[in-house]
């Protein structure tokens, strides 16, 4: 009688355990293992901020005069947030395309890469903050300048992921399109740049961020138009405006936090097939 019991009572749990296990859960983002975490180091961050603060006002403003000035001077953080913008879309879309298509080049012939390669490392190893003021001179006072040392800036992670990317190639998937005779664009198409998209949303995963710190870069050391919120970092601090400046330095964060969420969103509908992140290189 008791192993009997026993046998029910094993057979309705596991058919309980079975029932609650095909209901829907709640989605993954709002479970606590999701978000808890970050929130409490977000948390613990703001508290061991605001004493810092109020120890040490000269060193750090306080959370409230941050969002204070923010809100009192919402206007002029708009307009020097989109200038900023403007410079990192403009600048990192030229990088961007600009590494990418030479990454298509170097991997279709190998010479132009041992003959370019060496003169973009040396590019690519030159301070920026030296090479800024000498593009001042050569374009003038306007945006070409900023846009110009944001995308050298996105430029190099996206050419060395892109050709990483276009090499690696499945070696039986290519020699089955050169038992068909296909093209060269036809295996570009077809196997090559479908298969670096990986990398190429990896090498972007690090051009993004890097762009803003590009154009803040620019914003600093490029003479001429007072604008962007990097000038606007540059004018606060001379002043010793402590929460103008650490509310630009908010937006520039924001910015970069805005832009990879864009970029995880466009990944996770165009590499729906991918199983996983590639690393990225650069």
């Amino acid at each position: 009688m008791s192993e009997l019991t026993m046998r029910d009572t094993t057979a309705t749990l596991a058919t309980a355990r079975l029932k609650a296990q095909s209901r829907p859960g709640a989605p993954s983002w709002l479970r606590w293992a999701a978000w808890g975490p970050t929130l409490i180091t977000f948390v613990i961050a703001a508290l061991l901020w605001q004493i810092v603060a109020w120890t040490n006002p000269y060193v750090l403003p306080t959370l409230e005069a941050i969002g204070g000035s923010l809100v009192d001077d919402a206007g002029m953080y708009w307009s020097n947030f989109l200038v900023t913008l403007l410079e990192v879309v403009v600048g990192a879309s030229a990088g961007i395309l600009a590494g990418f298509l030479l990454a298509v080049i170097m991997a279709e012939f190998q010479i132009i890469e041992r003959a370019v390669m060496p003169l973009v490392i040396i590019v690519m190893v030159t301070p920026i903050v030296a090479i800024a003021p000498a593009l001042v001179v050569a374009f003038g006072f306007g945006m070409v300048p900023k846009f110009i040392v944001t995308g050298l800036v996105v430029f190099f992670p996206m050419l060395v992921n892109s050709l990483a990317g276009l090499r690696d190639v499945d070696q039986k998937a290519m020699d089955v399109f050169k038992t068909l005779h296909a093209s060269r664009w036809e295996i570009f198409r077809e196997l090559r740049f479908p298969g670096s998209m990986p990398y190429v949303f990896a090498g972007l995963r690090i051009a993004l961020p890097l762009a803003v710190v590009g154009a803040a870069v620019a914003e600093f050391v490029a003479a001429g138009q007072q604008a962007g919120l990097g000038s606007l970092v540059t004018t606060s601090a001379a002043q010793a405006n402590l929460p103008v400046t650490w509310a630009s330095i908010a937006l520039l964060c924001l910015l970069g936090v805005l832009l990879i969420i864009v970029l995880a969103l466009v990944r996770k509908r165009v590499l729906w097939w991918s199983d996983g992140e590639v690393t990225a290189r650069g």
